[in-house]
């Protein structure tokens, strides 16, 4: 059994998997007809993580497809919001009522590369000192998780996703925004540590 981790509360079933050397993933008896074409061109390290969400659907939802909008991945048949998400060896799956967003990302140094791309003034004044490259991590973390929920090609993650200051040391119930001149939604995030990766819940 592949689970690593239950994140799951009374929101959502939130189930994070590692991948296991002899499991066995079968394309023909895990991936729905319809994504067949999409996926034919995989790395195979990538098709692995999708046939990974894929086994965690069958033993929460057995008989639901996850089929896409565009980018956009949705339940079939419709009953439930569906957050996916993964980093090899890694993959997570969240079913809730309503919109949910996850993310998992490993701390790498490189991300200090393109905070330029994400982080805006006021989030770089709460960094702490020599704890850059975690703090920049959850929070590249929780606007992927945001823009799951609330995502438009329109928005910049630095200037339409915005995460209040927090700390490191306790890492939940981070207030966090995504506003335009005609919207400002305000969110949570939950996020977890575990070996040299953070996973993200945003509802």
């Amino acid at each position: 059994m592949p689970l690593y981790r239950d994140f799951s509360d009374h929101n959502a079933t939130i189930l994070l998997w590692k991948y296991d050397e002899p499991e066995e993933l079968d394309a023909e008896k895990l991936l729905e007809e319809e994504n067949f074409e999409k996926v034919k061109d995989y790395h195979p390290v990538k098709l692995k993580e999708i046939l990974l969400v894929r086994k965690i659907l069958q033993t929460v939802l057995p008989g639901y497809k996850i089929l896409y909008d565009g980018r956009i991945p949705y339940l079939e048949p419709r009953d439930f919001e569906i957050s996916i998400t993964h980093s090899f060896p890694y993959a997570a799956l969240a079913i809730a009522k309503e919109n949910i967003g996850i993310d998992i990302e490993p701390f790498n140094d490189k991300i200090a590369r393109i905070q330029h791309k994400f982080l805006n003034e006021n989030e770089s004044k709460f960094i702490e000192k020599g704890r850059e490259v975690p703090y920049l991590t959850v929070i590249w973390s929780v606007k992927e998780s945001l823009y799951k929920i609330h995502h438009s090609k329109y928005w910049s993650l630095k200037k339409h996703y915005e995460v209040k200051p927090f700390r490191l040391d306790f890492p939940y119930n981070i207030l966090c925004r995504v506003h335009d001149e005609n919207v400002s939604d305000l969110f949570k995030a939950r996020v977890e540590f575990f070996e040299n990766y953070c996973f993200t819940i945003v509802d």
